[in-house]
């Protein structure tokens, strides 16, 4: 009989928390917290950014050790021990797996290596590789996760390391795989792909708990939702007696109405590009032959798989790179030798990929980080001196409309929840009223709460008039903000078409390069 024959709740557990409780100084993270996993099952863990699921994660993990409570795993023959607390080796021991949602790689290591980093000998005349190679070339194959093994982790795109993680994760094949925003980065195909392995897997008996933002997949994969809600379970339900709006409403503690985008009339011109190349670093996609036009009052979608060109296309637009060839006009006026400052100056908001590696200094403060692209300007600085009053004024200003939720401007930054990073560079961006918005990956990794508020500033930056491009691996945020959307697929552009006349399943396949060629700007 196969595992997935047996309900949920009469399988025998392989994971369970009691009292559960994690304090950070005065900040109670997990508050008594009881939980079961079974053998076969797989848990959606929902809640707001903030509300503790990764700290859970990392209990259970042995990155971070409880307060109060204890976490058991079942041994190989069913009964459950004791998991020794604050010991990531033991936790692999007793067959606990963990996909991070920030990656846990050597970045100067090829991907094959971080793949079986820990799992074979130090010693090259011992190792057997062509096994090791098989198995992942396999574990490829089943998942639709597919990734170039021989580069070295540094030149991979964020997508690209994702994948490397979720690979590392099942060739270890745990009997518990915790995966935190697993599908961040996939097209629906491979989504689809990766549901249809787990749910083998879990046949088989493994047990999964997934966490995720994207609630329409919850309810696809998961036999069971917990949701958590400042730091308590507040709900756990059979996910066939559940739907959206509940679990919506019940991690952020309201009713969160859906973003609308109003009919605007485009304006002028904000953005030309006309057979645009730029070269890439090493190891990434340039630009080829690129050719587009953003109107005011208008959001351009730009759909695609990390790895086509998107860095590129975002350090064009963010003065990091320059074109070798074509024409680029911003405001109507050629650009020529940009520089980030440049940018800038010239009325470009930027809200980069990565939020903590490009977006924040981790150990600044909050207004330090607010001021990073205005310090320059009064009534910020007087005869080159920094006017510290100002700064914090703007901060808090800054901190207030944006629902920024911290103790203060003089909080350390790589302290906030990823929300609130997001929520400040938010801030710091649309404050000054940039004609153009470059926004890669928005709302990766937010709740449903930070995504809706998100999408709401973005469509008010738009209604005043604002051109957006709008980088996003999440089809359903492009399809509700976009106006038009366009793919790009190993450095080209597809022709952008009206977002009533695309179907995910269509950007899918244009994704994965199926009839792209058709529709790309050849001009």
């Amino acid at each position: 009989m196969k595992v997935d024959d047996v309900p949920a709740t009469a399988r025998s557990p392989v994971l369970r928390l009691t009292g559960i409780t994690k304090r950070f100084g005065d900040l109670l993270a997990n508050e008594s917290i009881d939980l079961e996993l079974a053998r076969g099952e797989i848990l959606a863990l929902l809640g707001e950014n903030g509300a503790g699921k990764t700290t859970l994660m990392n209990i259970i993990f042995g990155h971070y050790t409880a307060d109060e409570g204890k976490v058991e795993v079942s041994d190989p023959s069913g009964v459950l021990q004791p998991l020794p607390p604050g010991n990531p080796d033991a936790a692999l021991s007793a067959g606990v797996g963990m996909v991070h949602q920030h990656f846990t790689l050597a970045d100067n290591l090829s991907a094959f290596d971080n793949l079986v980093l820990g799992t074979e000998s130090l010693w090259r005349p011992w190792q057997n590789l062509r096994g090791a190679q098989a198995r992942a070339q396999e574990l490829m194959s089943n998942s639709g996760l597919t990734v170039d093994l021989a580069k070295p982790v540094s030149s991979l795109s964020v997508g690209e390391r994702q994948r490397v993680e979720i690979l590392k994760a099942l060739y270890r094949g745990a009997r518990i795989l915790i995966l935190d925003e697993p599908t961040a980065v996939l097209t629906p195909q491979e989504t689809e792909s990766l549901f249809a392995t787990l749910r083998r897997l879990a046949a088989d008996g493994l047990a999964v708990v997934f966490i995720s933002h994207k609630l329409h997949e919850v309810l696809s994969i998961s036999d069971r939702i917990a949701i958590l809600r400042g730091g308590k379970i507040v709900a756990t339900q059979p996910t066939a007696e559940t739907n959206r709006e509940y679990l919506a409403e019940t991690m952020v503690g309201k009713t969160i109405p859906e973003p609308v985008r109003e009919p605007q009339s485009p304006g002028l011109p904000i953005l030309q590009l006309r057979n645009v190349a730029v070269e890439a670093e090493p190891g990434r996609t340039p630009l080829r032959d690129l050719s587009l036009t953003l109107r005011a009052h208008e959001i351009l979608g730009i759909a695609g798989v990390s790895g086509n060109g998107q860095t590129a296309f975002s350090n064009l637009l963010s003065g990091l790179a320059r074109h070798h060839h074509g024409k680029v006009e911003l405001f109507g006026k050629p650009l020529a030798n940009s520089t980030p400052a440049r940018m800038v100056r010239q009325g470009v908001g930027r809200i980069p990929e990565d939020r903590h590696h490009d977006g924040v200094v981790g150990e600044m403060t909050v207004w330090e980080t607010v001021m990073l692209e205005d310090y320059y300007r009064a009534p910020y600085q007087r005869f080159g001196l920094l006017q510290r009053d100002a700064a914090r004024q703007r901060a808090e200003a800054v901190i207030r409309n944006y629902e920024v939720r911290c103790p203060g401007p003089d909080a350390v930054t790589k302290l906030l929840s990823g929300g609130n990073i997001q929520k400040l560079i938010l801030g710091r961006v649309l404050d000054r009223e940039p004609g153009l918005i470059l926004a890669n990956q928005p709302t990766r990794g937010l709740d449903i709460g930070a995504v809706t508020y998100v999408h709401e500033q973005l469509l008010a930056a738009r209604k005043r008039g604002a051109g957006i491009i709008l980088i996003s691996e999440d089809l359903d945020e492009l399809l509700t903000l976009s106006d038009r959307i366009a793919v790009l697929y190993r450095g080209r552009l597809s022709e952008p078409q009206r977002v009533e006349e695309v179907t995910i399943r269509g950007l899918g396949l244009m994704m994965a390069g199926q009839g792209f060629e058709e529709t790309a700007h050849a001009a």
